[in-house]
């Protein structure tokens, strides 16, 4: 079972199927949509 957790928030993305517990680090939406505010 692997995770896939925000790096910005730690929330919990999703989850997904595999041989070993993984956790992967990505951005979710809403911190994508901060992010690009901020930018402005």
């Amino acid at each position: 079972m692997g995770t896939i957790v925000c790096q910005a928030c730690d929330s919990t993305i999703d989850h997904f199927e595999d041989e070993k517990v993984t956790v992967l680090y990505s951005r979710c939406n809403c911190c994508d949509d901060r992010h690009s505010e901020e930018e402005r």
